[in-house]
């Protein structure tokens, strides 16, 4: 007999937030739910590109120890968000909690950061398995604060961890559970616990047999309480089967969407007409995702499902398409195949001037580029830090040999030291902004961030970001880093200290 995981899942935008930056993947032996930060900037960039970096391990049988190959992954993957703002900076600062458990055997190994949950229901016993790495769970674990305070306090998700592209080697929660047939998981994005208490989702879990009944009814009652912000739940039980089963994991209804469809049958359109960054390979990009996850029965819901079936996100499907193609080819090409195929091609050769022709025109063409790309430069506008300071810039962070192109337009009294770390790494990363009028909301954002440190210069107060649940205080979003779920963020791995140090 062998142990599989017979799974649920369902992801909703909710009441209040115009897109969704919940990600979320079940199948026999994974399950992953990640929570995007970064609002426009790609919070949903971001959940959607670490999920589909790690569907690849629902697999059966692992070569290597399965924790360290689900934290290798996951470090992979934020080095693939590190990537992806490389090529498109307009992504700078995005990022994404991620919770997430793999199947081996009669192990089961769990990996965390931010402030997703994780639940498990077993013999009988309910329990937070994750620790949230938010501001106020630090305050907690000091003594400095009572939980139930910590449900009112108006940072109550202010991260102190997340995968994104401010530090390489995030601090990620790690753990190796044994598991027997029955016990029941509940992972969930921060939308869930925003609205219902602990005690009302282990009331559901234990009640509800149907494990799709069981979703449905969760995401319902958050619906219902008014769901500020996305929300994502999956719901896991661990079953038996013979070790020959060729249905072990199916789901256990026809998997579901925010709109109720099934994913799996939805086509696929390609490219978004209306995104500049979609190309014409598109199509087959998201056409290899969607075999790769064909081979084997799951459910992808929220960003993720939108990256793979209508290729709104093409970056996310481009570079996963890309790993995929990789290990096919590695798998399945000979080295010598590709040389073989030049040399049996039979391409004449080109004339003597063709190259020299084109590589005029290519010169003059660059040129241009050049000319075009300075001049919509100095259109744009970030910030960034300057002899200390927060400051903000007009143009783009970047240089051309001796050519700078940005230069500082307002030095604001907001020293670096007095941001918590996490913000001051975004500073000196620099953060991009629509436009001038952005980036001073940006600057009156880290204004109140460097409040909470209490050494921030003197201004009105501001929190950091809207709370996830009705708070007595409304707060508004801190930058286009702001999570979906959890819109501000500390540097990963970082405590602030009075003067946003490092404890």
């Amino acid at each position: 007999m062998a142990l599989v995981l017979k799974y649920a899942a369902r992801s909703d935008v909710g009441m209040v937030r115009l897109k969704n930056d919940d990600s979320a993947y079940v199948g026999r032996y994974l399950a992953v739910v990640a929570d995007g930060m970064g609002g426009h900037a790609g919070g949903n960039v971001a959940s959607a590109s670490t999920v589909l970096d790690l569907v690849h391990l629902d697999r059966g049988a692992q070569d290597d120890e399965p924790l360290t190959v689900l934290a290798d992954e996951i470090q992979a993957a934020n080095s693939l968000l590190s990537e992806l703002v490389t090529t498109s900076p307009q992504l700078s600062g995005m990022g994404t909690t991620v919770t997430a458990l793999l199947l081996h055997g009669n192990r089961l190994a769990f990996a965390h950061i931010g402030d997703s949950r994780a639940y498990r229901l077993k013999n009988g016993v309910f329990e937070q398995i994750s620790i949230d790495h938010t501001f106020v769970q630090r305050l907690i674990d000091e003594g400095r604060l009572r939980p139930e305070e910590a449900e009112i306090h108006p940072h109550k998700n202010v991260l102190m961890r997340v995968l994104g592209d401010v530090d390489a080697s995030p601090e990620l929660d790690l753990a190796s559970f044994e598991v027997e047939p029955g016990e029941k998981w509940l992972l969930c994005s921060d939308g869930l616990t925003a609205v219902l208490r602990d005690s009302d989702i282990e009331n559901i879990l234990r009640g509800t047999s149907d494990l799709q009944r069981c979703v449905d009814t969760l995401v319902e009652l958050t619906l219902s309480g008014g769901s500020p912000d996305n929300v994502t739940v999956a719901v896991l039980e661990i079953e038996e089967v013979p070790d020959d089963s060729p249905t072990a994991g199916i789901p256990v209804s026809p998997p579901a969407d925010a709109t109720g469809d099934d994913p799996a049958a939805a086509p696929l359109t390609g490219q978004d007409p209306g995104n500049p960054e979609a190309d014409d390979d598109e199509p087959a990009r998201a056409e290899l995702i969607r075999q790769d996850l064909s081979s084997r029965p799951h459910i992808l819901v929220g960003a993720a499902s939108l990256a793979t079936e209508t290729g709104q996100i093409p970056i996310v499907t481009k570079r996963s398409a890309e790993r995929r193609a990789a290990r096919l080819l590695t798998h399945k090409a000979p080295p010598e195949a590709a040389s073989a195929g030049s040399e049996l091609s039979g391409t004449p050769p080109r004339r003597r001037w063709v190259v020299p022709a084109f590589l005029a025109l290519l010169a003059v063409l660059l040129a241009a580029v050049l000319w075009v790309g300075y001049t919509w430069t100095q259109t744009r506008y970030y910030v960034g830090s300057s002899d200390s300071n927060v400051a903000i810039y007009n143009g783009v962070s970047q240089s051309l040999g001796p050519i700078t192109l940005s230069s500082v337009t307002e030095l604001t009294d907001i020293p670096l030291d007095s941001l918590p770390e996490y913000q001051r790494n975004r500073v000196e990363g620099t953060i991009p902004a629509k436009d001038l009028l952005h980036a001073e909301q940006i600057v009156e954002d880290l204004r109140g961030a460097a409040r909470i440190t209490g050494c921030g210069p003197s201004a009105p107060a501001a929190p950091v970001k809207a709370s996830a649940t009705p708070a007595p205080t409304a707060t508004p979003a801190p930058s286009p880093t702001a999570s979906a779920g959890s819109a501000a963020s500390a540097r990963p791995g970082a405590a602030p200290d009075e003067c946003g140090g490092q404890n």
